[in-house]
């Protein structure tokens, strides 16, 4: 079995969001439930693409399909802590991109977890893969 990789530190990501927890977000152990963390990597990476323009959730041609998802834990979070997520893009296809997210709790330096997200960029109407248009092609590269 292969080593397991240690948390990256908040510098080998490039734009940051700071999420409040909440109460519910604890399960019965107390801690962040697994769920959460998807729903956090899930709202880092569209309140980006939407607060850029990159992104129009009700009547834009293209969208972002999730077709890949995957997460690793390091330390617990949970209410009420402060997330901060780190977003970078690591891979740019024609239609394609791969998201990964930093959780940092409070103020900690290394991620509490890590996770990723592929987005299959699609035109809206036929849900068939569509290429990455070329400003939202700029704006990922710039976070690559």
């Amino acid at each position: 079995m292969s080593e397991r990789p240690a948390p990256s530190t908040r510098d080998a990501y490039k734009v940051f969001r700071t999420i409040p927890t909440r109460w519910l977000d604890n399960d019965v152990y107390g801690h962040l439930n697994n769920s959460v963390h998807y729903t956090l990597f899930d709202t880092s990476v569209n309140s980006w693409l939407i607060e850029n323009g990159l992104l129009d959730i009700h009547g834009g041609d293209r969208i972002g399909l999730v077709v890949e998802t995957g997460c690793r834990y390091f330390a617990e979070m949970g209410y009420p802590d402060t997330i901060t997520s780190g977003l970078r893009v690591a891979k740019l296809g024609t239609s394609s991109v791969r998201y990964e997210i930093g959780l940092f709790r409070n103020d900690d330096e290394r991620a509490a977890a890590e996770g990723f997200f592929v987005h299959v960029y699609v035109a809206r109407q036929t849900k068939r893969p569509s290429p990455i248009g070329e400003q939202l092609r700029a704006a990922l590269t710039q976070i690559a």
